[in-house]
């Protein structure tokens, strides 16, 4: 089996070419070639048997791909994106990485006749938005009050007609905040997430830009990597017409997290967040909903974290 990644060289996909590696296999076939692919080449690892190409790529160029899609991988994890505060601030840049890049790749597949590839893409929690009910499900219409969840949500709907046509075998994973992310502080809005948790851990000061109260719908990088390969191994017509799916995360205040980082490392580590709200920050974290019903990622066999301390702990014993 060939499988092609791009955005390899960011942390989720790190972990997922890492996983993947542990793995050896999937769908019980075993995994010959790696094709990992990102602006810059992404880092060399042992992967014992199985051959890895990395490969700088700027997938926002037409055909840039070409040779990649010539080589037909079975399974291709498009994760490749600007992040949700940086396409805020520059609407060009997030429209060629987001989307333009999105639909060169479908494009693609379709001149390479790739129809029985399997193409999972991470999409976001922000295609929500607008006037919501308080709980959400997989068919609440999308209505993205950002440019990155607009984004995002057009490329659903691409790859839900793609497959349709019978072009590609796509599948959407919409993502919830992921907590805790290793490294430091990025351009995403959700960024702080994981620095109110992660720097105070560190024994370091963090800032939290966004109310007590913001309710956030949150999963652990360990239960993404293992979605987005349960997503490749799926097979089509179990997501059935509508390619997109909520993965099952837990809904979160940003007080309960500080309140499981009190249990967890002590009132000393709580005291290290300052609470400093932000303009820019405040009103893209607070036009994501934070309370879904899950029942077709349930059934499908998605998991989802136990609690919050779990995620915490889950952090904790990787870094130790």
């Amino acid at each position: 089996m060939h499988i092609a990644i791009t955005g390899a060289a960011g942390f989720l996909g790190q972990r997922l070419v890492k996983h993947l590696v542990d793995l050896g296999e999937l769908e019980g076939r075993a995994i010959l070639r790696l094709t990992l692919i990102d602006q810059v080449e992404p880092p060399a690892l042992d992967a014992g048997e199985i051959e890895v190409v990395s490969r700088a790529l700027d997938i926002t160029t037409s055909g840039e791909l070409d040779g990649v899609l010539a080589e037909r991988p079975d399974v291709i994890f498009h994760l490749a994106a600007v992040v949700s505060s940086a396409a805020e601030a520059d609407l060009d840049l997030g429209m060629k990485v987001n989307f333009d890049a999105t639909r060169s790749l479908l494009e693609g597949c379709r001149r390479h006749g790739l129809a029985e590839t399997r193409l999972v893409m991470a999409s976001s929690v922000a295609a929500y938005g607008g006037e919501l009910p308080d709980v959400l499900d997989d068919m609440t219409a999308v209505q993205p009050q950002t440019s990155y969840g607009t984004q995002k949500a057009m490329c659903e709907l691409l790859i839900n007609d793609y497959s349709r046509r019978g072009l590609i075998d796509g599948r959407v994973l919409r993502l919830p905040t992921i907590v805790i992310r290793p490294g430091r502080p990025n351009a995403a809005a959700s960024s702080f997430a994981s620095s109110i948790l992660r720097e105070p851990l560190n024994g370091e000061e963090a800032i939290c830009p966004v109310p007590l109260d913001q309710e956030l719908f949150v999963m652990s990088p360990t239960r993404v990597v293992e979605a987005l390969i349960l997503a490749a191994e799926l097979p089509g017509e179990a997501m059935g017409a509508f390619r997109a799916l909520m993965l099952p995360g837990i809904t979160v205040s940003v007080a309960q997290m500080l309140d499981t980082l009190r249990d967890v490392a002590g009132e000393e580590a709580v005291s290290r967040v300052r609470h400093e709200p932000d303009e820019r920050i405040r009103p893209l974290v607070a036009s994501w909903p934070a309370r879904f019903e899950t029942g077709r990622a349930d059934r499908l066999g998605f998991q989802r974290d136990a609690n919050f301390r779990e995620i915490v702990e889950a952090y904790l014993a990787e870094r130790a």
